[in-house]
C-alpha cells in the first residue's frame, strides 16, 4: 500500500509540474509575441494614424488570431518595387515575429508573377499561398472563378481584421468586379503622370524664348500639342543647359514585354480613344475592346472596336515620332527598367509617361535633380490630354497592386497568408510603408499630418493624391477578359511600330487582328461563361466610325493649338 500511494504521489507531483511547465512555457510564449510587437511599435511603426494604445490592440488581434497558424511557413510574393522590397525585408520579419508565422516574401519581375500565376490558375498547383497581382487582372479574375473573392475571405470574421476598413482604401473601385464582389484588395497604388524640371521652365531667358516662338507661356502643357512644342523646343532650340545637351522627352523603345505595358497602361486612353467612364471607357474601353454588356464583342474597328481606330494610330505615331525627334538616342533601345532612372540624371526637360513609383528614387540627395535642401527639383503633374480625349474619359493609368487569393491554395495556407496581407496594410503600418515606398493606398495615410510635412520633397505626389483629379486615372478594367493572354500580344506588335518594321495603322491593324483572334478562342473554349467574349460580325468600318463614341472618326486637325497651365495655377485648380 505503501509503495503505491508513494508512486501515485509522485506521478501527481509530476503532472503538476507539468502542467506548470506548461504554463510557464504558453506564458513565455505569450510574453515573446507582446514584446515582439512593443519592440516594433517602439521602433519602427511609429507613425501612424492610429494611438499608441490603437496600434497596440491591433497587433494583440494579430496575436491572437494567429495562434492556430503559429510555426507554419507561407510563401508569398510580388513584383520588385521600393514598397514591396519594404514588406519582403521588414513587414515580413516584423510580422513573423509577432505572430509565429513564418512568411517567404519573394521578390521576382512584374512579367514572372503574372506568368507563375497563369500556371496556377491553369494547373491548380499550389505554387504560391498569397499573391500581389495587379488588379489590371480583375476582369481575368472575376470571369474564370479561380479566385477566392476577399469578399468572401472577410466572412471568417476569426481572421478578418476589425479596424481594416475597407471605407479608407482609395482603389477599392478597381478590384471590384462587374458583380459588386471585391476580389482583390490594394496593397500599393501608384499613377503615371507628367514630369518636368520646373526649375527649367522658370528660366526667364527660357520663358521670353519659347513665348517668342511659340506665341503662348511655357509651363504645364494642357494637350498633346503644347507637349511636343515643349519636347522640340528642349531638343532642337535649347539644345544645352549649363553646357550639358538636354533633351525635350523620354521614353524607350526596346522589343521587350514592358513595352506592351507603355501602351496597355492606358496610353490610348491619354490621347483619347476610349468612351467616356469612370474607372474606364463603357462601352470601348483604353485597350480598345468593346463590350455588350459583360461580354466582350470585338478590338477591331469593324468589330466596334478601337485597338486600329484613328486615335489610336494617332497615339501611337505620336509615340514613335517623339522617341525618334526628342529623346536621347539611346532611348530607342531601352527597355522599362532602363529608361526609368534617366531624368533623375539631369538632361531630360519633361516626360509624358512617368511612374510615380520612381518618386522615392529621384528624391535621393546626390542626384543631379535634388536641391541642396533635399527639394527636387523637378515637378509631377497631371498628364495632358490627346485631340480625341473629351471630359468624362480617364486620363491615365494607376497600377494597383492587389493580394489575390486562389482557390487551388489549401485553406489554412490561404488563411495564414492573409493574415499576413492584412498585416501589410493595417493602419498600424500603412504609414511608414507610404513613406518608404510613396505608393498610397488609405485615405487616412494621405491626408495624415505626416504626408503633409513631406509634400515639399515629393514634388506634387501628396497633392495630386489629395485632389479629386487622382479618380481620372484607374487601372485595367474589366473589359479585358484574360490579361495574361492579351497583354503578350502588344508589345510585339507595338515593336513593329517602334522599329520602322511597320507603319503604326499596319502594327495596330495586327494586333486588333491577334486581339480578335484569341478572343474567338476564349469564346469558343466557354470557360469564362455568360461573360465570355461573343465576336461581333465583322463590318464595314465606317458604320462603327460614324457611331456616336468610340470608335471616332479622324480629327481633320489633330494638333490644336497648343495650351499650359503654370504649375501654381494647376495646385490652386486642385485645391477647389
Amino acid at each position: 500500500m505503501k509503495s503505491n500511494y508513494n508512486y501515485k504521489s509522485t506521478s501527481l507531483l509530476t503532472l503538476v509540474a507539468a502542467v506548470s511547465a506548461i504554463g510557464l512555457s504558453t506564458q513565455a510564449m505569450s510574453d515573446q509575441y507582446s514584446d515582439a510587437s512593443k519592440k516594433w511599435l517602439d521602433n519602427e511603426f511609429t507613425k501612424s494614424t492610429l494611438s499608441r494604445a490603437e496600434q497596440e490592440r491591433e497587433l494583440q488581434w494579430f496575436r491572437e488570431a494567429a495562434k492556430e497558424f503559429r510555426g507554419m511557413d507561407i510563401n508569398v510574393v510580388s513584383e520588385t518595387i521600393t514598397t514591396h522590397e519594404y514588406e519582403s525585408k521588414v513587414l515580413a520579419k516584423a510580422f513573423s515575429e509577432i505572430t509565429g508565422i513564418n512568411v517567404n516574401h519573394d521578390l521576382i519581375g512584374e512579367g514572372d508573377v503574372v506568368e507563375k500565376l497563369q500556371t496556377q490558375m491553369q494547373s491548380d498547383r499550389n505554387i504560391y499561398d498569397g499573391w500581389i497581382n495587379d488588379s489590371d487582372l480583375i476582369g481575368t479574375h472575376f470571369r474564370y472563378g479561380k479566385v477566392v473573392p476577399i469578399s468572401d475571405m472577410m466572412k471568417d470574421e476569426k481572421t478578418t481584421l476589425p479596424t481594416l476598413d475597407l471605407d479608407d482604401f482609395i482603389g477599392l473601385s478597381f478590384t471590384t468586379g462587374p458583380d459588386g464582389v471585391i476580389y482583390q484588395l490594394p496593397d500599393q497604388q501608384f499613377a503615371n503622370l507628367y514630369w518636368f524640371r520646373a526649375d527649367w521652365f522658370e528660366r526667364p531667358e527660357l520663358k521670353q524664348q519659347f513665348k517668342a516662338k511659340y506665341g503662348y507661356e511655357l509651363g504645364v502643357p494642357i494637350n498633346w500639342s503644347a507637349y511636343e512644342d515643349i519636347a522640340a523646343f528642349f531638343s532642337n532650340d535649347v539644345k544645352t543647359i549649363d553646357g550639358e545637351r538636354v533633351y525635350g522627352h523620354m521614353d524607350y523603345g526596346k522589343k521587350d514585354p514592358s513595352l506592351g505595358w507603355r501602351f496597355t497602361d492606358a496610353w490610348f486612353s491619354m490621347a483619347g480613344a476610349g468612351d467616356k467612364g469612370i474607372p474606364n471607357g463603357v462601352p470601348v474601353d483604353e485597350w480598345g475592346i468593346r463590350v455588350d454588356g459583360c461580354r466582350p464583342v470585338g478590338s477591331s474597328v469593324s468589330r466596334g472596336g478601337a485597338t486600329n481606330g484613328p486615335a489610336a494610330v494617332y497615339a501611337t505615331t505620336k509615340y514613335v515620332d517623339w522617341l525618334r525627334a526628342y529623346a536621347p538616342p539611346e532611348a530607342q533601345g531601352m527597355t522599362f527598367g532602363e529608361a526609368g532612372p534617366v531624368p533623375g540624371q539631369g538632361n531630360v526637360a519633361q516626360q509624358i509617361f512617368w511612374y510615380t513609383a520612381f518618386t522615392a528614387a529621384l528624391t535621393e540627395p546626390s542626384l543631379p535633380v535634388v536641391n541642396e535642401d533635399g527639394t527636387p527639383k523637378w515637378r509631377m503633374a497631371p498628364s495632358p490630354k490627346g485631340p480625341y480625349w473629351e471630359e468624362g474619359m480617364k486620363l491615365g493609368y494607376q497600377d494597383t497592386g492587389s493580394w489575390t487569393f486562389l482557390k487551388s491554395t489549401p485553406e489554412k495556407r490561404r488563411k495564414a497568408a492573409w493574415l499576413y496581407a492584412q498585416f501589410t496594410v493595417s493602419k498600424t503600418v500603412s504609414l511608414k510603408k507610404t513613406l518608404v515606398g510613396l505608393t498610397p493606398i488609405r485615405e487616412s495615410d494621405i491626408n495624415s499630418p505626416e504626408m503633409t510635412a513631406a509634400a515639399p520633397k515629393l514634388g506634387g505626389l501628396v497633392e495630386f493624391y489629395r485632389s479629386p483629379a487622382r479618380l481620372q486615372w484607374s487601372p485595367t478594367g474589366t473589359n479585358v477578359p484574360d490579361y495574361p493572354k492579351l497583354a503578350q500580344l502588344w508589345w510585339q506588335y507595338v515593336a513593329e511600330a517602334a522599329s520602322g518594321e511597320s507603319t503604326p495603322q499596319q502594327a495596330l491593324d495586327g494586333l486588333a487582328k491577334a486581339q480578335d483572334k484569341m478572343l474567338r478562342r476564349l469564346e469558343r473554349s466557354k470557360v469564362q461563361g455568360e461573360c465570355g467574349p461573343k465576336l461581333n460580325p465583322q463590318q464595314d468600318p465606317q458604320f462603327w466610325l460614324n457611331q456616336p463614341g468610340s470608335p471616332k472618326a479622324k480629327l481633320a486637325n489633330e494638333k490644336p493649338q497648343g495650351q499650359t497651365i503654370s504649375y501654381s495655377e494647376l495646385l490652386k485648380s486642385w485645391e477647389q
